[in-house]
């Protein structure tokens, strides 16, 4: 700093006294504030590579859906109270195990998920009860190399069950918003050997047939004749049958074409709409 050789000295030194005392404060602001140990962590910046606050939330709510799965498989599956009601298949289970069945339910709806009950998605139709999805999906028989049809796609779910145990599913939903949800779902979540279509599921789907799987999730009064054709040689369909009377039937076809059809339970599905009605 420079001054003119007439500023008085007593002015000089006021205004170096304000300098101090500026300069001071600045050495004060940036002194490091004192924090409580959790403040001072949390006060830190994350790397690319760590957890934010944000998502450790999020691993702590998929925690908490992952428990509520498992208790879902142990005690609605494979040890129920009921033991006629017990699902033995381990690959069935396991499945059930991964999905993550709270992503295909409507958010105000996420925390009962995992109960033994169905709940509405939408334009009056319903996702099942876990129990009865894995059920329909355990007495198929599904194998490795298998090609399913999943009639009736709703939320995506069956699909994605059917997904973890096949080689390919196609599944037709009749509602096209559904239809569309459940492709962005299942896509979002990686399902890449899912395909699904909007249109009527009585006609199944001719184009990709024979299927060694059918799982059909809503209710004729009569089972579709395009269905039993396009199940393959050996192949299982199961679907529910029946108007305020529903049971659960499953159709196994012979090699020689013939089928057997064997009743597995009381059930209650919402109707097929579609051709189905107008038959």
């Amino acid at each position: 700093m420079s001054w003119y050789p007439s500023t008085p000295i007593a002015l000089r030194l006021l205004v170096l006294a304000v300098l101090l005392v500026a300069v001071l404060a600045g050495t004060k602001w940036q002194r490091p504030v004192q924090m409580e140990p959790n403040a001072a962590v949390a006060a830190q910046s994350y790397p690319a590579h760590s957890a934010g606050p944000g998502d450790q939330r999020n691993d702590s709510v998929e925690a908490r859906f992952a428990e509520r799965r498992r208790l879902m498989v142990a005690e609605q599956m494979r040890s129920p109270p009921d033991r006629r009601r017990a699902i033995s298949d381990p690959r069935v289970l396991e499945a059930m195990s991964r999905v993550p069945r709270h992503l295909f339910v409507p958010k105000k709806l996420r925390d009962l998920a995992y109960a033994d009950r169905p709940l509405p998605i939408g334009e009056g139709q319903t996702i099942s009860q876990p129990y009865i999805v894995a059920l329909m999906t355990e007495v198929v028989r599904p194998q490795e190399t298998f090609r399913a049809l999943d009639v009736g796609t709703g939320s995506g779910y069956q699909a994605a069950v059917l997904a973890e145990l096949v080689a390919e599913v196609y599944s037709i939903e009749i509602v096209a918003s559904l239809a569309q949800e459940a492709a962005d779902r299942l896509a979002d979540l990686n399902y890449e050997n899912v395909e699904v279509r909007q249109g009527d599921g009585y006609q199944g789907w001719p184009e990709h047939a024979p299927f060694d799987v059918i799982i059909v999730a809503a209710a004729p009064t009569k089972i579709p004749q395009p269905l039993i054709d396009q199940l393959a040689p050996g192949g299982r369909l199961v679907i529910p049958v029946g108007d305020q009377v529903q049971e659960l039937v499953v159709v196994e076809k012979w090699a020689a074409g013939g089928t057997r059809r064997e009743r597995i339970t009381g059930v209650r599905f919402v109707p097929m709409t579609g051709q189905a009605q107008r038959r």
